[in-house]
């Protein structure tokens, strides 16, 4: 398996964007884990949070949304903020950049707490997620808008390219389905957690129209669209549904 300093190296071949700071790219590619791991016996004597990417994931995520509604006012001229908005939802998702991270190869470039990574949490649909989101924000601080523009407008050209309408939030597009069927409106129950306490999986099932399927996610109103994903996919597939 690749050191995380070798994953750290490809990625920025990969991204097309080389650090002048590498002290940045360290910093964004650190989960929490690795940080308050024991040394000596000893916990390290830091702030929850200091030497980790979260400081990064919290201003790469406003980069992101910012050069996201850039590009969406540029591709699509005529629609309107709610179309747009949809665009926007699904592009900055977890599940949208926890993918776009597998693509880039991600994984291979974190440094995690030896435990957390035999445990595969390098592979978990958050912690992929915060660390894309804290590489934009590591690469606006080293090198300001331009170059994560041009990141953003590499990585994420296929998701955007595949919106040919803005897309419905499963959960809206669920109300809607049984709505136009004069039937109850969805119910949604969380019944279990899973995964350890700094990456949750949160199991959520929805019942509606004599059916019912669960989704599992790092937080419920994901997984509440999990859910409502699949139990529309049934729900439209049932004969005569």
């Amino acid at each position: 398996m690749a050191e995380p300093q070798d994953g750290a190296r490809a990625l920025q071949v990969r991204l097309g964007y080389a650090f002048v700071n590498q002290a940045l790219l360290n910093e964004a590619l650190t989960h929490r884990s690795a940080v308050n791991q024991k040394t000596n016996g000893r916990k390290r004597a830091q702030a929850k949070g200091a030497g980790s990417n979260e400081r990064l994931e919290f201003i790469g995520d406003r980069v992101l949304g910012l050069l996201m509604a850039e590009w969406l006012l540029e591709r699509y001229p005529g629609e309107q903020e709610g179309a747009l908005g949809s665009r926007l939802a699904h592009l900055v998702s977890r599940a949208t950049l926890a993918g776009i991270a597998e693509r880039i190869d991600m994984p291979t470039a974190l440094t995690v707490a030896a435990h957390e990574a035999r445990a595969g949490v390098c592979t978990a649909a958050n912690v992929l997620a915060d660390a894309l989101e804290a590489v934009l924000g590591a690469v606006f601080l080293d090198g300001g808008l331009d170059p994560a523009r041009k990141i953003v407008r590499q990585c994420w050209k296929p998701e955007l390219d595949a919106q040919a309408r803005p897309p419905k939030d499963p959960k809206t597009a669920l109300q809607e389905w049984v709505l136009g069927r004069a039937q109850a409106l969805p119910v949604y129950e969380t019944i279990g957690a899973e995964g350890p306490s700094h990456a949750p999986l949160f199991v959520v099932r929805v019942t509606a129209g004599g059916l019912a399927a669960e989704g599992r996610a790092g937080n419920k109103r994901a997984a509440e669209s999990a859910a409502a994903a699949a139990l529309l996919a049934k729900l439209e597939g049932k004969p005569n549904g």
